[in-house]
C-alpha cells in the first residue's frame, strides 16, 4: 500500500530503509529539537530515549520518497493511541526543508488516518521553540490545545515547554 501526494510517495517502512533513519539521527540539526544534536549510536539505545528511532520494522511508520526521483525525504508516523486517536509524528532531511514537503505528507497521512483508520483526534506535538513544525501543524489544520513545561532537559529551549496540537476529524472534514 502506498499514499501519494504531488510529490511524495509514502509506503510503510522496511527493514532496507534503517540507513536513511540512521543517517537523518546523525544530523545535528535535523536532531537539534529531539536529542540537541546527532545522535551517538555507539551509546544511545533507541528503546531507551524519549523519541522515535525507527529501524525499518515499526508498523506505524512510513518512508517518504520523492515520487519523482525516489530519493529519500524522510518518514511519517502515525501511532494510535486508542481507537479514537492517533499522534502524528514526522522527520524530514534537511535538504528537504523549506519546500512543504512536511505539510504535504502530514496532511496525507492525516486524511489516512481518518479514512481508513476511523480516529476521531489526531495530536501531534513538539518543543515550543520549534517553529518550524509548529508550522507544519497549522498549515494542516492542528489548533495549539496546550504547552506543558518538560522536565530537566539537555536540549537547548526545553525550558519554554512542549506544544500540543490536535485536529479532529470534523474540523479535518470542515476544511475540505
Amino acid at each position: 500500500m502506498a499514499l501519494r501526494t504531488r510529490n511524495l510517495t509514502l509506503e510503510p517502512c522496511r527493514p532496507g530503509d534503517r540507513d536513511d533513519f540512521v543517517a537523518l539521527e546523525r544530523d545535528p540539526e535535523v536532531m537539534h529539537f529531539l536529542n540537541g544534536g546527532a545522535v551517538d549510536h555507539e551509546t544511545v539505545d533507541p528503546d531507551a530515549v524519549t523519541f522515535l528511532m525507527p529501524r525499518g520494522t515499526e508498523t506505524d511508520v512510513w518512508t517518504a520518497r520523492q515520487t519523482e526521483t525516489g530519493d529519500f525525504v524522510g518518514w511519517f508516523c502515525l501511532s494510535a493511541e486508542s481507537e479514537a486517536r492517533a499522534e502524528l509524528g514526522y522527520r524530514l532531511t534537511r535538504k528537504s526543508w523549506g519546500k512543504g514537503l512536511a505539510s504535504e505528507g502530514a496532511a496525507a497521512l492525516v486524511q489516512w488516518g481518518f479514512d481508513a483508520k476511523g480516529f476521531d483526534t489526531i495530536v501531534a506535538c513538539t518543543m515550543a521553540t520549534n517553529l518550524g513544525s509548529r508550522r507544519v501543524m497549522e498549515k494542516i489544520g492542528m489548533r495549539h490545545t496546550q504547552t506543558v513545561a518538560l522536565s530537566a532537559s539537555h536540549v537547548p529551549g526545553s525550558e519554554e515547554g512542549e506544544v500540543w496540537y490536535a485536529l479532529t476529524r470534523s474540523d479535518w472534514s470542515g476544511r475540505l
